[in-house]
């Protein structure tokens, strides 16, 4: 992963999952094509039955840039595309990005780095979101609040170190195929999984806030609230994938939906005291976007407590009603995690390497 002052630094393929992108795809191919790296670079799209002008605009891209090319993902999931996108990737170094993801100028060469100096086999920054109209700088403020989202380092910063997982990722293509690629069972959470197989294996996973990444926000409240009903309900399927996994930041959103519905319920049949809980919430979110929306327009300030509120109780209610059938379906497609060792010895053997990603022509 060094490279020396005559050798070029490693080559870089850039994977892009895609299902209705028409708004940001060819601003977010853009950012990649125009980065401040002096290896080579590829950029795969994995498109999705999209119903917009995605298909088109990547067609265009294709034939304005030798360097992107595409592939099908027929079923429109993320995790199939990002294996079908690295199974059509050829180098060695994979750096994932997301369809409304605008990648700084140095990421990619400060990404390489970074895998070189840590040791690392995956390493990710920040998710920076940004909007381009009020509720979308709503959003983004709640999302970079830690009421909104916790402590988590990927939305809010913090010092650079191992990490349990990383907003999007760069990755040594070896990790990748060791593992045999991303769990398809898991339509969300799939990159906690892998990265959970990666350190299992004995590899470091690495954040460090010198990566970011520029985030185009939901841009409706209804999107919105399914964006955060899914994260909620594939976050209780990851905490029965991986007991112990789960903590206090968790559980808040879906222990906020039950107190106000509880004390909705007794405010309306027993006694108005019941409705203090719901409007200590709705305080809570309000004074709480105060700080979250220092330097935005005044009708941007207005629409943060609703972003909070969807937030919260969109994230809760997919956590409560997670059913435990799917948890079962992802638990029984669990896959060891796969050591180096082991991987030496079933070539050893001639079974050669774990099912999953091959590398491209």
């Amino acid at each position: 992963m060094n490279a020396s002052p005559e050798q070029p630094p490693p080559a870089v393929s850039v994977i892009m999952p895609v299902l209705n992108e028409e708004r940001h795809l060819r601003d977010a191919v853009g950012h990649i094509l125009r980065q401040e790296y002096a290896g080579e670079l590829e950029v795969v799209i994995a498109l999705g039955p999209s119903s917009d002008r995605t298909d088109e605009i990547a067609a265009e891209l294709v034939r304005e840039d030798p360097r992107v090319h595409t592939v099908p993902n027929p079923t429109g999931r993320t995790p199939a595309a990002l294996n079908a996108a690295i199974k059509a990737s050829r180098h060695p170094v994979v750096v994932r990005v997301d369809g409304h993801g605008m990648l700084s100028p140095d990421y990619i060469a400060t990404a390489v780095r970074l895998l070189a100096e840590t040791g690392a086999q995956n390493v990710g920054g920040i998710m920076h979101a940004e909007g381009e109209n009020d509720w979308e700088r709503a959003v983004a403020a709640a999302m970079t609040s830690k009421i909104g989202v916790g402590n988590a380092a990927f939305h809010t910063g913090g010092a650079a170190g191992p990490a349990e997982t990383v907003y999007l990722g760069v990755f040594r293509r070896a990790a990748l195929e060791q593992q045999g690629g991303y769990n398809e069972e898991f339509i969300r959470a799939q990159d906690w999984e892998l990265n959970f197989r990666i350190r299992e294996a004995g590899g470091l996973i690495w954040f460090s806030p010198e990566l970011r990444v520029s985030y185009r926000p939901r841009p409706t409240v209804r999107a919105l609230a399914r964006q955060y009903k899914d994260y909620g309900r594939w976050r209780h399927v990851v905490a029965r994938y991986h007991q112990g996994s789960i903590n206090l930041r968790y559980l808040a959103p879906p222990a906020a939906v039950l107190a106000i519905a509880a004390g909705t319920v007794v405010g309306a049949a027993l006694t108005p005291w019941g409705f203090v809980v719901p409007a200590g919430y709705l305080a809570a979110v309000t004074a709480g976007s105060v700080p979250a929306g220092r330097g935005l327009p005044l009708a941007a300030r207005l629409r943060i407590p609703v972003a909070l509120a969807t937030m919260h109780m969109s994230w809760g209610w997919g956590f409560l009603t997670s059913p435990r059938s799917l948890a079962r379906k992802v638990i029984a497609s669990r896959r060891p995690a796969v050591t180096a060792e082991a991987e030496a010895g079933r070539e050893t053997a001639g079974t050669g390497p774990a099912d999953g990603p091959e590398r491209g022509a």
